[in-house]
Order: structure tokens, then C-alpha cells, then sequence
């Protein structure tokens, strides 16, 4: 088979780690055709943001200090993770030149004294471009001829929106078509740097959190992969959060359409976007962990088999938001008020993740993250009230509980099974969600009340028996 196979940062975190996926990479590749994707090692990242937040507030050095703890960290694990002094020798090397450019750029960043989306996609970038070394002569230490490719290296074209940019799949696929199929045809493994791409300036961007995702189905997508793998430090899509519910089961399959409502609704081992490459080609995909691999974790398919049409997948949650009732007696049949609305919180970068109108269309109900909640008010205050707004009313620390399935279309009952078993456990709900496609019914709780809920929901739909 020709596999896209993706390491997430957890799983590249330690030097044994790094040795166990170079041994698990090195033996696939006896069989199959492979790509490999990594992520940036774990907290590398974060370390990377809080540099640019550090230049932000004109504190050198404490950006110097993040710095020397990235590179610290690298060398490390490239000491402890190849064993052959050679490998081991070239690199250190090759390292060294990334961290003298890395250095260059926090300086050349300073002395402006500020951080564009430009200079930001670029210094964030770097992550990935460390991990894919380690990674890439992990597999040489193995005596696998490995190459390390960042994703401009490798061919992924992107517009000019740093920060959430998006391919160019057409340019993307004949450049990525022409890079990995040389390096195949020389038995040559790549090793991608996820999460970015060049736009056709040749100027660094990236897809945003959790973008590694991302890139592997742009790259399976380009290349006709038979299967993509996001592997990862769990077992798979879940039932439920295991923290939650002890006896939450990991789902054997689901359909893309489930797995997307999933990602929204806080699976948060998927980026959202990584379905769309992935729709016309009708690729699989594999959601399973590096750390488990005789577990064939999650299958995702264009629709999945009846012998797991459930009427309910999995119960998901996420916590920690605002409810903004938005309330006004001029919005009562007057056409607009929802755009204007919806285009003064767009306005503002505030991402809308729940909405309910009342049939009388005297209110409507919002709910946002609790980090964009004062911005949203706010923001509404300012542009609206007093026009067709006359009243705010806000809840803060609300958890959104979402039921995914696609067997829940056209099922009678599901609503009233599931209002039955809140009702028991005495939970109150502030609002209720439900699109006209029935995959997913969604509802809104206080954040305390989030575990009674999920494990009443996982119990009644009796999911710890689902596969």
C-alpha cells in the first residue's frame, strides 16, 4: 500500500519514543510506500508563541531564554536518540544551522520591535522543521535513507494567509506528485514537516493549530494514498472522554461526516479542515496510537458498515464557554438582524459556535469560547445595543454536550431518550441545538454538571457495548 503515516508530538517527545517509531516506520516500510508527517515536539510550539509574545512586550530575554530551552531540548534528544556517532555527527550538524537561523530571526525580530503574521508563521514554523530531522535520521540510525522536507520543501502551495492558510491543491499536487514520487522511486522514506506550506512568494505560512493533520491528507490526497494514518498518544475516536467515563470504548469505524462533527465537538486529535482533501478521493483514514500499534484504532470511511450503524457514536464535550442571550423586541420580524449581528461578531474575530433563534425571533442565543466571551459582549455593546438590541444576558462556564451519529437520521425517540436521562440526573439545560441532518444533537449545560451528564448520555445509549 502507499501510506501517509503522521506522528503527533507527543509521539516524538522523548528519545525512546523517537526510536520506537523509526523501528515501527523502518518495518512498514519493507511492505509499503511510505510518507511520513511529524508534528513539532511536544511544547515546542507553545515555547515558539510565548517567544513572540515575549518580543511583543520588548522582553529579549526572556525570548533568548525560550530559545536556549528549544535548542537545549533538541540536542538532547538527537544525543540520546542516535546511536551511530556519524548520524549522530551530521545531525547536530544540520540542527545547528536551524538554530543559528532561529537565532537570526528572534534578533532580526527584536530590532523591529514587533511580529507580523509574516515573521510569526514563519518562527512558528520551526518546530517541525527540528522534529522532522530527529525523526528523519532516527530512520538513517536504522540504515533507511530518509529526507527531511519541510512542507514548502516538499511541494505544498498555499495562499498568502498567515496564520489559517489554505493550498492551492492544483499547483500543490503536481509539485508534491513530483517530489515524493523521486524520493519513492529511489526507496528514499520522506519525512514531512506538518502544519505549513510556502505561498507562491516563498514566504513560510501555516494552517494553524493542529494543522499536522492537515498536511498529511493534503499530501495523501496528492499522492492517490491507499490509507492515511494520524497516529497519535490515543487508541483512537472514543465513545466518550476516557477521563470522563472509565468504560468509554474506542470506535472500530465511522463515517467522514461523524468524524467531522467529532473534530468540531471537541475531538481535538483532529484539525477540522483535514476531511476536505479527503472527500472526492474517498481515501480511509486510520486514527490510531504510536504507542499502541498492534491496535488498528479508528477506521473512517465514506460511510461506514451497518454492522456499526449505532444510533448514537460517541457523547463529546467542551467546556469552558459563554452563553450570550441576545434579546430585543425590534428583532422581531425585521430582516438582517442575524447578519448584522453575526457580521459585527465576525468583525471582532469572534468564532460563533452554537446558535438558537426562538420562533418568535425575540432572541437569539449565542454561544462562544469563555477566552472570547468579554470580546464578544463587548463587541455587541458597542455596534448594537441600543439599536436592535436592547439586552444582554450572559452565562459564563458552560460546557456544550454534542451526540453524534448518523444513525440518529430519521430515528424516533432520540430526543426524548436523551432529555429523560438529564432529567433524571436533575441537570438543567440552558439550550438545545439540532440540525435538519440529525447527525448531531447538541445541548448546553453549566461546565459542573458536564461529567454527570456525558456519563448518563454514554449509559443510556448503553455505548461501552458499541463495537
Amino acid at each position: 500500500m502507499r501510506l501517509v503515516v503522521k506522528h503527533g508530538g507527543t509521539s516524538i517527545s522523548t528519545a525512546k519514543n523517537i526510536q520506537a517509531i523509526a523501528k515501527h516506520i523502518s518495518s512498514l516500510s519493507k511492505k509499503h510506500e511510505l510518507v511520513v508527517v511529524c508534528s513539532a515536539v511536544n511544547e515546542t510550539t507553545d515555547d515558539l508563541l510565548e517567544i513572540s509574545e515575549s518580543i511583543k512586550k520588548e522582553n529579549k530575554s526572556k525570548a533568548e531564554q525560550l530559545a536556549s530551552k528549544i535548542i537545549n531540548r533538541h540536542k538532547q534528544l538527537a544525543k540520546k536518540t542516535i546511536e551511530k556517532s556519524t548520524v549522530r555527527k551530521k545531525l547536530l550538524a544540520a540542527l545547528d544551522q536551524d538554530f543559528t537561523e532561529l537565532i537570526a530571526l528572534i534578533d532580526g525580530m527584536v530590532l523591529l520591535g514587533e511580529v507580523t503574521p509574516r515573521s510569526m508563521d514563519y518562527l512558528i514554523s520551526f518546530g517541525e522543521r527540528l522534529s522532522i530531522k530527529l525523526v528523519s535520521f532516527a530512520l538513517n540510525d536504522q540504515s533507511k535513507k530518509a529526507v527531511p522536507l519541510s512542507g514548502k520543501e516538499v511541494g505544498i502551495v498555499t495562499d498568502s494567509n498567515f496564520g489559517e492558510s489554505k493550498p492551492l491543491i492544483d499547483t500543490t499536487r503536481l509539485r508534491v506528485i513530483k517530489t515524493v514520487d523521486g524520493l519513492l522511486a529511489k526507496k528514499t522514506i520522506p519525512v514531512v514537516g506538518g502544519f505549513a506550506g510556502g505561498d507562491q512568494h516563498g514566504h513560510m505560512t501555516t494552517f494553524g493549530r493542529g494543522g499536522s493533520d492537515y498536511s498529511a491528507t493534503i499530501i495523501g490526497s496528492c499522492i492517490k494514498a491507499d490509507e492515511i494514518w494520524l497516529m497519535s498518544d490515543v487508541d483512537g475516536l472514543m465513545t466518550a472522554d476516557p477521563k470522563i467515563v472509565k468504560n468509554a470504548k474506542v470506535l472500530k469505524e465511522v463515517s467522514y461526516v461523524e468524524a467531522i462533527e467529532m473534530a468540531l465537538f471537541g475531538a481535538k486529535q483532529i484539525h477540522p479542515r483535514t476531511f476536505e482533501p479527503l472527500l472526492s478521493k474517498k481515501i480511509p483514514m486510520r486514527i490510531r496510537s504510536s504507542f499502541n500499534v498492534n491496535n488498528e484504532g479508528t477506521l473512517v470511511t465514506v460511510s461506514s458498515s451497518s454492522s456499526v450503524k449505532n444510533t448514537v457514536k460517541c457523547v463529546s464535550n467542551v467546556k469552558n464557554n459563554g452563553l450570550i442571550d441576545i434579546q430585543g423586541g425590534s428583532m422581531v420580524g425585521t430582516p438582517g438582524t442575524a447578519a448584522e449581528i453575526f457580521t459585527t461578531l465576525a468583525k471582532f474575530g469572534i468564532n460563533v459556535m452554537m446558535i438558537s433563534q426562538n420562533p418568535s425571533e425575540s432572541s437569539i442565543t449565542i454561544v462562544v469560547k469563555k477566552t472570547d466571551l468579554d470580546k464578544a459582549v463587548s463587541a455587541l455593546e458597542m455596534e448594537l445595543l441600543g439599536k436592535i438590541i436592547k439586552k444582554l444576558e450572559v452565562t459564563t462556564d458552560v460546557s456544550i454536550i454534542a451526540l453524534i451519529g448518523s444513525g440518529m437520521r430519521g430515528t424516533v425517540g432520540v430526543a426524548s431518550k436523551v432529555f429523560g436521562a438529564i432529567e433524571k440526573n436533575k441537570v438543567n439545560v440552558s439550550m438545545i441545538t439540532q440540525g435538519s441532518s440529525e447527525l448531531n444533537l447538541a445541548f448546553v449545560v453549566k461546565n459542573s454538571d458536564t461529567a454527570l451528564a456525558v456519563r448518563a448520555l454514554h449509559n443510556t445509549f448503553a455505548l461501552d457495548k458499541i463495537n
